[in-house]
């Protein structure tokens, strides 16, 4: 059944600019699936939609595409610009950035969608990121590494 609704919404979504929760919520209802805005905050956040900027400025939801290579090329381009440092303790990496830049990165490092990587926290020039083993953080700096060598 969720995988169903998954489906639907991501087929809503194409469909219609759907800008907010409940709007998704009544469009699923129409379409046969019995939802409350609970279930719908936690489907969205399960297929890690998010906002983006229509035409006409409005925001509507939008699926993460980041097996798109273009768009692979722009989060590598974005780690690149903003890099300055990083070190690894245990299975945190830390990453300094310029400043003003961390939460590009670090969008950035989470839409690559790297196994090793559990998530980012970023401040204004430094984001922690938390890996899932210490051996993993190894495998991530040598990726970043090569981003930067790119």
């Amino acid at each position: 059944m969720k995988n169903a609704r998954h489906e639907q919404i991501l087929k809503l979504i194409r469909e219609h600019d759907v800008e907010t929760q409940e709007e998704l919520a009544e469009l699923l209802n129409r379409s046969g699936f019995a939802v409350t805005q609970a279930t719908v905050s936690r489907d969205i956040r399960q297929l890690q939609l998010h906002k983006t900027a229509g035409p006409d400025g409005h925001f509507r939801y939008s699926a993460k595409n980041a097996g798109d290579p273009e768009n692979a090329l722009r989060y590598r381009r974005v780690l690149r610009d903003a890099f300055v440092s990083m070190d690894v303790s245990s299975n945190i990496l830390v990453i300094h950035t310029v400043s003003g830049m961390a939460m590009a990165a670090a969008a950035a490092l989470d839409s690559l969608d790297w196994s090793e990587l559990l998530g980012c926290i970023a401040g204004d020039d430094t984001i922690i990121a938390v890996i899932r083993s210490p051996e993993d953080a190894d495998v991530l700096r040598g990726k970043l590494g090569q981003i930067m060598k790119e």
